[in-house]
């Protein structure tokens, strides 16, 4: 038998995988501006923004892939 994944679960993984994506991509652009000297000092605001930022992406890519 061949089933097809059920649709929410496709969406949420969708959506997982997006979020780290952007994440990952934007701790390390983070990391090389520190790394180069332009960022002297990373507040955590900063980092949390990053984070939520990237869930937020993640959710609304997934939404607009279901829509």
């Amino acid at each position: 038998m061949n089933q097809s994944p059920n649709e929410g679960a496709k969406t949420f993984l969708y959506i997982i995988g997006i979020a780290l994506g952007v994440g990952l991509l934007l701790a390390a652009f983070v990391l090389l501006l520190t790394g180069l000297g332009v960022i002297q000092q990373i507040p955590s605001a900063v980092v949390w923004a990053i984070v939520l930022f990237s869930i937020g992406i993640g959710i609304l890519s997934g939404l607009t892939i279901r829509l």
